[in-house]
């Protein structure tokens, strides 16, 4: 099972998740061990749930075209959202920032 290290407002969390794990969806029905995601619409509109991935980028997809119009140049810093994840690989996330206003 994939491991989740989720680091946010200077605390670092750590839990395994299923395979094919989406961290929106199971924060919408209360099943996250990782109290502070943010997030708000879960369906790429909002951007409210962006991360910076700060490893395993390599094991997920190409950026969809809702990252692409939500996220713009943070692409390229390796900012994601957390939304359109599903998660089938060990990765590290980090949401310490203030959501931007797009």
């Amino acid at each position: 099972m994939p491991v989740v290290v989720f680091r946010s407002n200077g605390q670092t969390y750590r839990e395994e998740v299923k395979v094919n794990t989406n961290l929106v969806v199971r924060a919408g029905i209360k099943q996250f061990p990782f109290p502070h995601l943010r997030y708000e619409c879960g369906m790429g509109k909002c951007a409210r749930c962006a991360c910076r991935v700060l490893a395993g980028g390599e094991h997920l997809p190409a950026p969809n075209w809702k990252e692409k119009k939500q996220l713009g140049e943070r692409l390229d810093a390796g900012y994601r959202l957390a939304c359109q994840l599903w998660i089938e690989h060990d990765i590290e996330l980090a949401q310490d920032e203030a959501p931007a206003t797009l």
